[in-house]
């Protein structure tokens, strides 16, 4: 039988904002799985959360760079916040994103990438020896349209370009490009606040959208209702589930009286011509990355021959 510790149910509880007890007895009786235990959880109508999303951890900057028809974002790493506000470190970053632009998505690409006559991973490391802190350029993404316009959104910037949050999104028009890079932005800012899982219910993951139907179809099967009538309840709540998740189905933050598609048609009057969202890409700095706590005090009374 699994071990299930302290922190195991405090981070379950976390996720959830189910009872302590609750999360004991989840954990308990999947073994300590985790994500088992959240649908556990869900199943007995005890928990609202849908996933877990990691806890937030690490420091740094994303940039969020564009340039008409193409975009990049990129993450870099530090070990403390007080180096995102040193100016080296920023133009590093800033840096790193321009050549993402061309370079395109691939890490290690990009490392190898040259500006002048050193590679960005070399400028990395220069960086790391003058600041005196660890740095890591942790992942990439681009979009590119072949007519219309990338638009991006920084959330938190320290200064243009780059901040705790950044945003891309491909919009896909022969019309105006200046209302397109507005109505781009307005989605951006919308991605960043909602966070989407995909653009629509296709682009869902399959496995997301068969377990979220399993948790569902159990939780009223526990409730003693006929399978004819889960099936139509199931039916029913997935459509309300891809309102929630997926960009294109979502209350338009600028407006909740309309979906993002409606808002995106309304917007074709504008812009001059039809317009398509070809995708997006949200990064939060650190999302996924676990920091391991620590007891400051004890550390020290440790360091003085005290612990």
């Amino acid at each position: 039988m699994a071990t299930i510790t302290a922190a195991m149910v405090k981070d379950l509880r976390e996720t959830t904002g189910a009872g302590m007890m609750d999360c004991k007895g989840a954990l308990n009786e999947t073994g300590g799985d985790m994500q088992a235990a959240i649908d556990w959880l869900r199943k007995k109508g005890l928990s609202k959360a849908a996933k877990k999303s990691g806890r937030v951890a690490a420091e740094g900057l994303v940039a969020a760079i564009t340039a008409g028809p193409k975009g990049a974002l990129v993450e870099v790493n530090s070990e403390t916040d007080f180096v995102a506000r040193n100016e080296q470190f920023q133009g590093l970053v800033k840096m790193i994103g321009q050549v993402a632009l061309d370079a395109g998505a691939d890490v290690e690409k990009i490392k190898t990438a040259k500006v002048g006559n050193v590679t960005v991973e070399a400028a990395i490391n220069d960086a790391i020896a003058t600041i005196g802190e660890n740095m890591t350029l942790r992942r990439a993404a681009s979009l590119s349209v072949k007519d219309g316009v990338v638009a991006s959104y920084v959330h938190n910037a320290v200064i243009d370009g780059l901040g705790k949050m950044g945003v891309l999104v491909a919009l896909e028009s022969t019309g105006k490009k200046d209302e397109l890079a507005t109505l781009g932005k307005q989605i951006a800012m919308h991605v960043a606040a909602s966070n989407p899982q995909a653009l629509d219910a296709a682009g869902l993951d399959p496995d997301v959208v068969r377990r979220e139907k399993d948790v569902m179809a159990d939780k009223y099967r526990q409730q003693g209702k006929l399978d004819a009538m889960i099936e139509k309840i199931v039916e029913s709540g997935l459509k309300t589930y891809y309102k929630e998740v997926t960009l294109l189905e979502q209350a338009f933050i600028h407006d909740s009286a309309k979906t993002v598609a409606q808002a995106v048609k309304e917007a074709e009057g504008k812009v001059g011509a039809p317009v398509k969202v070809t995708g997006f890409v949200r990064y939060a700095l650190g999302e996924g990355i676990e920091k391991q706590e620590s007891d400051f005090a004890a550390e020290v009374a440790a360091a003085a021959g005290q612990g």
